[in-house]
Order: structure tokens, then sequence, then C-alpha cells
């Protein structure tokens, strides 16, 4: 490998931590750079994009499903509410995500919705049936059914 040189313009606070952070691994501070650098560009090369829906989609099926998700009154309800306007609710991660009807194409998370699952699962005071994280039950049927919006909320 063959290296070139690379200029970089440090602060004295900032250089004079990384010299001291240098001598304390025991290595030169070209080393501590490249080392950093490795290591950023791997973790931005392997970081997994967040799976958003486009906002301008989700407001026309945030109206199309408002009513039925506010007015489920447990799961199969809601997802006899969801099938019958062409959506079905499936596990993703530690949450629930829409997917269309028939085709189970993923659409959006349900806390993108407005209906996240730990919400819905302490409206219903169950678990979502077959979601294989059965430890969020504990924690979410424990709260209070007026938690606010501070209260841990599982990532989907």
């Amino acid at each position: 490998m063959t290296k070139e040189t690379c200029e970089i313009h440090l602060g004295k606070s900032l250089r004079e931590a990384a010299i001291d952070l240098a001598v304390q691994q025991d290595i030169s501070l070209g080393q501590l750079v490249r080392m950093a650098l490795t290591k950023e560009i791997a973790r931005a090369n392997n970081a997994k994009p967040p799976v958003r829906a486009d906002e301008q989609l989700l407001a026309p099926l945030r109206a199309r499903l408002a009513h039925d998700l506010a007015r489920a009154t447990n799961w199969a309800n809601l997802e006899n509410r969801l099938k019958n306007k062409g959506y079905i609710l499936r596990v993703a991660g530690g949450g629930l995500a829409h997917h269309d009807w028939p085709n189970d194409r993923r659409i959006c998370k349900a806390s993108e919705l407005g209906f996240s699952y730990s919400k819905l699962m302490r409206r219903f005071r169950t678990p979502f049936p077959s979601h294989p994280h059965r430890w969020l039950e504990h924690r979410m049927l424990e709260l209070p059914e007026d938690a606010g919006e501070d209260v841990f909320e599982p990532f989907e």
C-alpha cells in the first residue's frame, strides 16, 4: 500500500488531544488519524439507512386508515378493518409494519401512521398475536394507559 501525503488543519486543542491519545496508544499521530478514518469509513459503509416511508405517501394512507386504527377494539378487529381496505400488519423488529394485501409488500411502520406497537398493545391490553418479543408485553402492559410519549417505544 502506497501512502500519499494529506495535509489537514486542526485546532490547537484538537491537535494536542490527538497527540496525547497517540502517545497513550504508543502510535504516531498519522496512525491514529488513519485508524480513526478507517473506522469511520467502515461504520458509514455498514450503516443501514433508515427505512422511512415518504411523507407524501403517508399522509393519504394516514387519512384512509385513521378511523379504523382509532376505532379498532382488539387485534382481530384491527386486522379485519385493515384487510378490508387492502392492508395487513406484520411483525417488524420490535414493532409492526403495514403491508399491502394480498401482495404483502411493506408500506410503512405502524408508528409512522401514529399508532406504534406499544400504543396499540397498551390499548388492546395484549401483544400482537405471534409477536416474538414477549418481553415487550410485560414492559408495556405494566404502564398506565395514558402513558405519555416519553415512555419507551420499541424500535421498528
